[in-house]
């Protein structure tokens, strides 16, 4: 059975309705709290936090399943650390480092 044209537009309507809210939510509820000491405090820092727990999960999850071939996984975080902070925090080139480092080293050690 093939929905309606009626039921797809009342079913996207419905889901911008909810989407749009549940991004709209916390800025509106943070939005007496702008000056607070705690919300400045975490805008600082959650997003070094947030990275750091995706750094751990990504690298304990690669070295599960690298095996024997652990060592490259950090070499190529140590690479993509040193070249984000050498030049200049600029995430292309650091992911992009950090990104062929590995490739290499997997495949040519």
């Amino acid at each position: 059975m093939t929905p309606t044209l009626g039921y797809l537009l009342a079913l996207l309507v419905i889901v911008f309705i909810i989407d749009f809210t549940l991004r709209a939510l916390p800025f509106k509820i943070l939005e007496p709290l702008r000056d607070s000491r705690f919300v400045s405090d975490m805008a600082v820092w959650m997003p070094p936090g947030i990275m750091l727990i995706l750094v751990l999960s990504t690298l304990s999850q690669g070295m599960q399943v690298a095996g024997g071939r652990w060592w490259a996984a950090l070499v190529a975080t140590g690479i993509t650390v040193v070249v984000h902070l050498l030049s200049g925090r600029k995430l292309l080139w650091s992911v992009g480092a950090g990104t062929v480092a590995y490739i290499a080293l997997l495949n040519w050690l």
